[in-house]
């Protein structure tokens, strides 16, 4: 499986016959225009960036939440590549607003399996990490077809889901956010997680000893891989950073991680944005 990482929680499967995407952000406004402003997908940014990692094969794209960085693009991404958004009713009304034919819009269900070509795709009710000043709007919809441009506040939560992926044999665990629902990992097993981590930092040692148990320690992959660790207000043209300090300090987070991997033996792999991996 070739597992290509975009920033923030942007990944693309591809089996070598079929690709998928989980999520779909790669315009990645400023700061300032997130405060200021309204802004439309960048096409020459995601045209250049699904030809040079040869996105020629995507069937389908499962959107995490309806924030802007995380299903931004997906409405220009479906209609370029003829691909169908599985996503909330909020996921559906931004791509409504982005004139996705309705044939290639599908409102997945909490706990029901998606088949895709080799991929078998369980979407699995999941909660957001806490809100901050630039993210407090936790539980709000998106209840009409949002067109571009649009002011950045305007991609509410709309619910948050996590992705259980089982292909050629192997099962992912696609985990964007920094939280956990008690349990909710109970009986599942993971080769590889990739693990929301935006908040790791700050988490006090309960907090982060409970988050680690109801994730990590549950799934036992044998790899981790953090997303939604880079600053996602700096475009993929320019050398990856992490998140602005007075928010995040980045090497910490990775700091915490990776010692909590080391110490139940398993491998923690940071991968940069814009590269592939063999998994």
């Amino acid at each position: 499986m070739k597992v290509t990482f975009f920033g923030t929680t942007t990944l693309l499967f591809d089996d070598g016959k079929d690709q998928i995407f989980f999520d779909a952000h790669f315009t990645r406004p400023s700061l300032l225009k997130y405060i200021c402003g309204s802004e439309p997908t960048d096409t020459s940014v995601v045209d250049n960036m699904l030809k040079i990692h040869k996105v020629d094969r995507l069937k389908a794209i499962f959107v995490s939440h309806s924030h802007h960085d995380h299903v931004m693009d997906a409405p220009y991404v479906a209609n370029k590549c003829g691909c169908t958004i599985y996503g909330s009713s909020s996921a559906l009304n931004v791509a409504r607003g982005g004139d996705v034919p309705e044939d290639k819009l599908v409102q997945f269900d909490a706990n029901e399996t998606y088949e895709v070509g080799g991929f078998r795709i369980k979407v699995i009710p999941s909660i957001h990490s806490k809100p901050t000043i630039l993210n407090n709007d936790l539980g709000q919809t998106i209840d009409a077809p949002l067109r571009q441009p649009a002011r950045l506040r305007d991609y509410k939560e709309g619910g948050s889901y996590d992705f259980y992926v089982e292909a050629e044999g192997k099962k992912y665990m696609i985990r964007p956010s920094f939280n956990y629902i008690e349990g909710q990992m109970d009986g599942y097993k993971a080769d590889v997680l990739f693990l929301g981590v935006a908040g790791l930092q700050k988490a006090d040692a309960e907090t982060e000893r409970i988050f680690f148990s109801e994730t990590v320690e549950k799934l036992e992959p044998k790899t981790v891989i953090p997303v939604h660790w880079d600053n996602f207000f700096s475009p993929l043209t320019k050398p990856v950073i992490g998140m602005p300090r007075l928010v995040e300090k980045t090497e910490v987070v990775f700091f915490k991680l990776a010692a909590y991997c080391a110490s139940a033996g398993m491998n923690c792999l940071v991968q940069i944005p814009g590269t592939s991996i063999e998994i």
